[in-house]
């Protein structure tokens, strides 16, 4: 599993032999089952995760039960509660869409990677910054635009996630009721 971070972090700068013993050495190997849990609200904190394999996401359930989709995680995607309060206690779940190979990360870990392995500092980095232009075009959308583009955004710039995604979590996504979601895609079909 951990040939999959190994490919991740090179494209970003070399691996040596020594940085590869010090990720084989941190991370911790999980697979899950689809609809497993990795997290759920109010547990503590313990990793940072990379998927391998499959199909994670997070969310959050509001006070009428509804749930409220904050992130997916495909293959080679980091996920990871960053909302979470000083006291290190979860605020969302995380679960599975899909049987998953993962890797988990402890803030230990993460900081020694961070200081030792040059790929790993260097991806974050990236990472954080991709992260928080992403977040930000979403909350504009979620203010501005209307149902259809947002979908339109959303398989342009994940059209490999749009497809594994079941409608009712895309539409939590985007901040639609699934049926809006439906008029949306047959609209889009009629286009092509």
């Amino acid at each position: 599993m951990v040939e999959s971070l190994f490919e991740y972090l090179e494209k970003v700068h070399p691996l040596s032999a020594a940085d590869k013993d010090l990720i084989r050495d941190v991370c911790i190997p999980k697979k899950v089952l689809k609809g497993e849990f990795l997290l759920r609200e109010g547990d503590p904190l313990k990793y940072g995760t990379f998927v391998c394999k499959g199909f994670l996401r997070s969310y959050v359930v509001d006070n009428k039960g509804k749930e409220h989709i904050i992130q997916f995680a495909p293959e080679n995607w980091w996920i990871a509660d960053k909302a979470a309060g000083s006291e290190g206690k979860a605020s969302c779940f995380i679960d599975a869409i899909e049987d998953s190979a993962l890797l988990l990360v402890d803030q230990a870990g993460h900081f020694k990677m961070l200081e030792k392995v040059t790929a790993y500092g260097k991806s974050f980095q990236a990472g954080m910054q991709k992260r928080s232009a992403a977040k930000d075009k979403r909350i504009i959308h979620s203010l501005v635009a209307d149902a259809e583009e947002r979908y339109n955004d959303f398989i342009q710039t994940y059209p490999s996630i749009a497809q594994r995604v079941p409608q009712h979590m895309l539409a939590s996504y985007l901040g639609i009721a699934p049926e809006t979601l439906s008029r949306v895609r047959r609209k889009s079909m009629r286009k092509k």
